[in-house]
């Protein structure tokens, strides 16, 4: 794999992953199941939100891989995927400026 595929594969994974949380419903579900597994039932009336609202949150986060679901009987449990938050730590540690990076001063006519 090229060094160009590769950020590009990172970038995608970097915008599904901030995309998924850029919503205030989808961070207070992760912050719901900081404490552990919760069951769909306890998400729902602890957001005060409707099943099918929930249901599209939860499947964002899902798709991006930041919890995952278990079902017993009729009932979804959710969680925080071991080492999601981590990903997402360590991609916005690697988007910050270079150590003793030195802001860029260009001569040249392209930026007045």
């Amino acid at each position: 794999m090229t060094t160009a595929t590769r950020h590009a594969r990172d970038l995608d994974r970097a915008v599904m992953l901030f995309h998924a949380l850029s919503d205030s419903t989808r961070l207070s579900i992760i912050e719901m199941l900081r404490g552990g597994e919760q069951c769909v039932c306890d998400l729902q009336a602890g957001l005060d939100a409707a099943q099918s609202r929930l249901s599209f949150h939860l499947r964002v986060l899902k798709e991006a891989g930041l919890v995952e679901d278990r079902r017993e009987g009729r009932w979804a449990y959710y969680s925080i995927v071991p080492g999601a938050l981590a990903e997402v730590h360590d991609l916005a540690v690697a988007m910050q400026p270079k150590k003793g990076a030195l802001p860029v001063l260009r001569a040249g006519s392209c930026c007045r």
